[in-house]
């Protein structure tokens, strides 16, 4: 049985010597963030399930990227500002998100 999810759009920030990551250890970096608040987050399905969140544009190495744009789900609908507080608490400093609203 399919819980109802709620999606978030999240925008964030890449700069400084966090520029040198890859766009797949960018994701990484987010998925072990979320996994690691409190947050009821939606995992993919599979036989390897991962934090289900969407990047649409990779930013390439060596790029700072200023107001990226990142998709993320849970299983509970949150406040938008207590999301983006307790993600940017797990994030290294270089990368944090700058706004977060409901889709």
């Amino acid at each position: 049985m399919n819980k109802p999810t709620v999606k978030y759009n999240a925008v964030f920030e890449k700069k400084g010597a966090m520029v040198y990551i890859s766009h797949l250890d960018l994701m990484m970096l987010f998925r072990r963030a979320i996994r690691r608040t409190s947050l009821p987050f939606v995992l993919s399905r599979g036989f390897t399930p991962r934090v289900k969140i969407s990047m649409p544009k990779a930013l390439k190495l060596g790029v700072e990227g200023l107001s990226e744009e990142m998709f993320l789900w849970l299983n509970e609908e949150r406040d938008p500002g207590l999301v983006m507080k307790e993600i940017n608490d797990q994030l290294p400093e270089g990368v944090r998100l700058l706004d977060v609203e409901k889709a």
